[in-house]
């Protein structure tokens, strides 16, 4: 089954993919950007920019503050990365074959992207949860519901989609074998 497809969804796809690896791109060059900034606050070099509040957490922990950053850093170019895979296969399913063996590689690395998007986040959070006892007269807790899971369920289900197109791939090749 070859021949492009033009179809809505396929077109809508890659113009929502390429604005959301577009849109990380810039945020992740943001979020580095100000990290020097963090620094330099941390050193009290740039007295009188930002909200005093904002400046007191960082000065009390600016390592806190930096890791926040990087983490943030490393999430994007990870979701940078999942949606250059998810293009990969729109452009895939335009061709008209979709079951070959790199799109199966192509959704077990998206899996394996979100996944590490999911544990940044966690660390993410633990350090916010860090930060906000740190400045705050109350203890904070982590809270977490069912709507929490549901990046990790995400993420079974694309490991399960790469082993279906693994598998759908192999019975294409044979066949095309016996053809």
């Amino acid at each position: 089954m070859t021949g492009k497809s033009n179809d809505l969804p396929l077109v809508l796809g890659r113009m929502i993919s390429l604005l959301f690896q577009g849109a990380c791109a810039v945020a992740g060059v943001i979020v580095l950007l100000v990290i020097p900034f963090v620094i330099l606050m941390s050193q009290d070099m740039l007295s009188g920019i930002g909200i005093e509040n904002d400046i007191a957490i960082i000065q009390q922990s600016p390592f806190s503050v930096v890791a926040i950053l990087v983490l943030l850093a490393a999430m994007l170019s990870a979701l940078f990365l999942f949606f250059g895979k998810l293009r990969a296969l729109i452009w895939s399913a335009g061709e008209g074959d979709p079951f070959i063996p790199e799109n199966a590689r192509h959704l077990n690395a998206m899996a394996w992207l979100l996944l590490s998007v999911q544990v940044l986040a966690l660390i993410v959070g633990a350090i916010r949860l860090y930060l906000a006892n740190l400045v705050s007269n109350t203890p904070q807790s982590l809270d977490f519901a069912v709507d929490d899971l549901d990046g990790l369920l995400m993420v079974l289900v694309l490991f399960i989609l790469a082993r279906i197109f693994r598998h759908g791939a192999a019975m294409r090749e044979d066949l095309d074998g016996t053809v």
